[in-house]
């Protein structure tokens, strides 16, 4: 899996983090997508990488603006990790 996280600029509330959430749901196939209009970003996790170009292009036709895209290998966290060695 890939976790995506993207700066984005002009999310003001909860429905600017759905209407985002909703477009990337539409145009990809995510496992999760999540926004934060006070942290100014979002973080997808996918099981395939997404193309950077299209992602941007699919944010900026709702009305924000992408400004940065990091992309990371993605290890889904277990709660007894830690006491396994």
């Amino acid at each position: 899996m890939i976790e995506i996280t993207i700066k984005i600029e002009g999310m003001q509330c909860g429905m600017c983090e759905a209407h985002l959430n909703d477009a990337v749901r539409g145009a990809f196939s995510v496992k999760k997508v999540t926004s934060s209009h006070s942290k100014g970003r979002m973080v997808i996790l996918a099981e395939q990488d997404i193309d950077e170009e299209k992602l941007k292009s699919v944010i900026e036709n709702t009305g924000y603006q992408a400004v940065a895209v990091d992309k990371a290998p993605y290890e889904k966290k277990r709660i007894f990790s830690a006491l396994r060695k």
